[in-house]
Order: C-alpha cells, then structure tokens, then sequence
C-alpha cells in the first residue's frame, strides 16, 4: 500500500512513499542502522543505491563490444555542447586536413 505525498519547495518536488514492511524486517533494518551508524531511511537508501549501482555494472559487462562503442559514444554526445554549431563547410575542411 502507497500513500502517495509532495512536499512542495522553491523548484524542487521531493515525493515520499509510505511503504509497508514486515516487522521482521524493519527490526533487522533498525539493528543494521545502529551498526552502521545510520538512520534506517539511510541504510535503504545506502542500500537501494549499491542495488542499482551493482545492477547497472552487470548491465554493461554485459553489453558487446558494438553496444559499449554505442553507448560511450551516445555519453559523448550527452557532454557535447549543443549550442555550439558549426557549418557543413566547416566540418568538411575539418576532414579535408
């Protein structure tokens, strides 16, 4: 079960989630966090972020060659400074040298 709210600040929108966990669970969380000196959201959070992390490595050794060269080339892409153009002109002169 969800309850569902947002808290409304200047320009950012944060959504909290209510979620229903076992108890068992949840006390085994609560131990963890004293272990690591966190508060329980931060041990989930902590440990949602290793998840996806470790999730997204396995994803790209998982990728062929072809696919890597098609990603890092799209990462690239993302960095490149879309406001800057330059003509056709200009890009055939570039390969010309």
């Amino acid at each position: 079960m969800y309850n569902i709210h947002f808290v409304y600040l200047p320009k950012i929108i944060v959504m909290r989630k209510n979620i229903d966990i076992e108890e068992s669970v949840l006390l085994k969380l609560k131990m963890l966090s004293v272990f690591e000196n966190l508060s329980v959201k931060g041990l989930m959070e902590k440990a949602i972020t290793f998840y996806v992390e470790t999730k997204e490595k396995e994803r790209v050794q998982a990728l062929t060659k072809e696919e890597k060269e098609d990603l890092g080339l799209l990462l690239l892409m993302q960095q490149a400074d879309s406001t800057e153009t330059v003509t056709e002109k200009e890009v055939f002169d570039y390969l010309d040298k």
